[in-house]
């Protein structure tokens, strides 16, 4: 009962899905359903795959695809992203940070939104379903290193309160994403070094500029990290159209 309820919390905090009145009325940490976030990744991959399986790709049916992942998830990453991006305007961590709570938006965040939504529109016109199911998966899963690497940018927050995952938890939600990986045909392999190379680029970034994660950081880890391995995808797949 334990696994489920930490199943349905990576689903609660990944995605819209009402399924909060399921959990127990303990409040359960976030750092034990971690293991979990692949799976819930899984599942956004799946809606967001629901075009692509119905029509025949299109641009029109990649940007339902990217429309339905957006509104499942509220738009949780891509928020993050902008937050994330904005904050490299700043001078300090301090400013940085500062930034980061700002609720408009300015031209880095701006910019980065509109061009990792193009790029993922794009990719989806050239790659299969379970490519993107296993992009989505695994942008999950990186946001499992990102918190165990990074300590903690601020004294509060969703970076601090969400706790850091145990190793055994990683080893898991890593195990999850290969799965998803392999069943995502040609192409996996690069897309998994391009998921690696996103993932440790983020993590360097907001080391230099926060010195540590927050949940923008976390955010970024996974959009990042699911566009480079969308792109990987459709650049790695012989059998995608010239």
């Amino acid at each position: 009962m334990a696994r489920l309820h930490q199943l349905l919390l990576a689903l609660v905090f990944l995605t819209r899905l009402p399924l909060g009145r399921l959990l127990p009325a303990r409040i359960l940490p976030l750092k034990e359903a971690a293991w979990a976030f692949p799976l819930a990744g899984a599942v956004v991959g799946a809606v967001g795959a629901l075009p692509l399986l119905i029509w025949d790709a299109s641009l029109l049916t990649a940007c339902l695809s990217v429309a339905l992942m957006v509104w499942f998830t509220g738009a949780l990453h891509e928020d993050a992203l902008a937050d994330f991006t904005d904050a490299a305007g700043g001078q300090d961590q301090q400013t940085r940070l500062r930034i980061m709570r700002d609720s408009h938006i300015g031209s880095y965040g701006t910019m980065a939104l509109i061009l990792t939504t193009a790029l993922r529109i794009a990719a989806l016109t050239l790659v299969s379903p379970l490519a993107l199911i296993a992009a989505a998966a695994c942008g999950r899963a990186a946001i499992l290193p990102g918190m165990i690497l990074l300590p903690p940018a601020r004294g509060d927050g969703l970076g601090r309160d969400a706790g850091r995952p145990s190793v055994a938890a990683l080893l898991v939600a890593l195990t999850l994403a290969a799965l998803a990986l392999s069943l995502a045909g040609p192409g996996a392999p690069g897309a998994a070094i391009a998921g690696v190379v996103a993932a440790a680029w983020v993590i360097a970034r907001a080391r230099k500029w926060l010195g540590g994660q927050t949940g923008d950081v976390l955010g970024t880890l996974s959009l990042a990290v699911e566009t480079a391995m969308l792109i990987a995808f459709a650049l790695g797949d012989p059998t995608a159209p010239a």
